[in-house]
């Protein structure tokens, strides 16, 4: 088996219909059923990682999801190759900033804490690429 590094895909998935050609989303919602929505909204076991763990089970790539050592490296990947020194992480193209994708579009209210959310995300996922690169992993972004 080859291990295929420098993988940057983006997993666009359809979106709703609801959907503006600018990107931003019609809210039906009132701010409390949007709070409580969004409260509900998982960091692990997404759409895209699963369509990943598939794919490479069945392409007979074994990895661990939340084993011990996916716990112990910098910015928890979301799925370690350990045979083959490799981290991969599943980035959604909106929380991480996907350069050029139509999902990476900024709220229009409150302009300046989204600003820096997002510059925090982006700038903590290259922080955390820094050891593990030093320690050896070879790291995949997925988007």
């Amino acid at each position: 088996m080859r291990v295929i590094v420098g993988i940057r895909i983006c997993l666009q998935l359809d979106r709703s219909s609801r959907e503006r050609d600018n990107g931003s989303v019609a809210d039906i919602l009132t701010p409390e059923e949007r709070i409580l929505m969004m409260s509900r909204i998982r960091g692990k076991d997404t759409k895209p990682e699963r369509i990943l763990r598939g794919l490479l089970h069945e392409t007979g790539y074994r990895f661990t999801v939340n084993g011990p050592r996916n716990r112990k490296l910098a910015g928890r990947p979301d799925i370690v190759l350990p045979k083959y020194r490799t981290v991969v992480f599943v980035h959604g193209c909106y929380w991480h900033r996907h350069e050029g994708c139509r999902l990476a579009y900024n709220p229009k209210t409150r302009v300046d804490f989204w600003e820096k959310k997002f510059t925090e995300n982006v700038a903590r996922d290259k922080r955390n690429e820094v050891p593990l690169k030093e320690a050896g992993w070879q790291v995949i972004v997925v988007w």
